[in-house]
């Protein structure tokens, strides 16, 4: 049996290995056994050997350098996007900071308007609250009569103007001061011809209707023909129909004083 296999001028042994760590490749190799007893690689499969070697680490570098790629450019993806956001986001904030202030604006000026209101409201309070004591408060001597928050007196001595305001001024009064429609219906209920606080004053050269206080007429309800203001002249209430007339100060009659 042994003699056989010497006698063989060539003897080739086939073997193959192979591995899933080198990505499935396998390799594969004769060997030649020749007359001499000595083993040799067979060239063709040698050279592919070393073509394999080199094929490989060339695709895992074309592979490494696709991957750079493409990681350079997600990376360069992510650093647009966060950019990108962060221009929004600064975009967005200064948006709504700019309507912060102008809120935070309009709430100050509310609060200022607010506190003015609350300031005018408590002067209005205490004024109503002076007037209400004022009215309630005040009491009307005997005999006075009270109309609205003052109180009236006919006296019917006869004066004259100047005679009538100065027993009126002892009394803490004045002749009376008519100002509204009502207070001219209540004077007008008294019978006669009384003194009024009216008088005809001379100013820079010329004469107008004044009260007794220097105050301007706000209303007025003259007879007919006597609303010119001769100089020396007084207010008289009233006439048969209710309406104010005149007479000259040195005359007497009776009057009436408020206060």
């Amino acid at each position: 049996m042994s003699t056989e296999i010497q006698s063989v001028e060539d003897f080739r042994v086939k073997y193959s290995r192979g591995s899933q760590e080198d990505g499935g490749v396998r390799e594969q190799s004769e060997v030649e056994v020749l007359d001499d007893g000595e083993q040799h690689p067979d060239v063709g499969l040698q050279e592919a050997d070393v073509h394999t070697e080199k094929k490989l680490p060339a695709v895992r570098r074309s592979w490494f350098r696709a991957f750079e790629v493409n990681l350079g450019v997600l990376y360069l993806l992510i650093v647009v996007g966060i950019m990108t956001r962060y221009a929004l986001n600064k975009s967005e904030n200064n948006k709504l900071q700019i309507k912060h202030n102008k809120l935070n604006h309009s709430y100050n000026e509310l609060q200022t308007e607010h506190q003015e209101t609350k300031r005018l409201n408590s002067q209005l309070q205490e004024e109503v609250k002076k007037l209400k004591e004022k009215i309630e408060g005040k009491w009307c001597p005997e005999e006075w009569t009270r109309f609205g928050s003052s109180c009236y007196f006919k006296y019917t001595e006869w004066k004259t103007w100047s005679e009538s305001q100065n027993h009126c001024k002892t009394r803490g009064a004045d002749l009376v001061m008519i100002n509204s429609k009502e207070e001219q219906e209540f004077i007008s209920k008294f019978a006669g011809y009384s003194w009024i606080g009216l008088r005809a004053n001379q100013t820079s050269g010329r004469s107008k209707w004044e009260w007794v206080d220097g105050s301007a007429l706000t209303q007025t309800f003259w007879g007919e023909g006597w609303s010119d203001p001769y100089f020396g002249y007084r207010g008289v209430c009233c006439d048969d129909d209710g309406k104010w007339t005149g007479s000259y100060d040195h005359e007497s009659t009776t009057f009436i004083c408020e206060k």
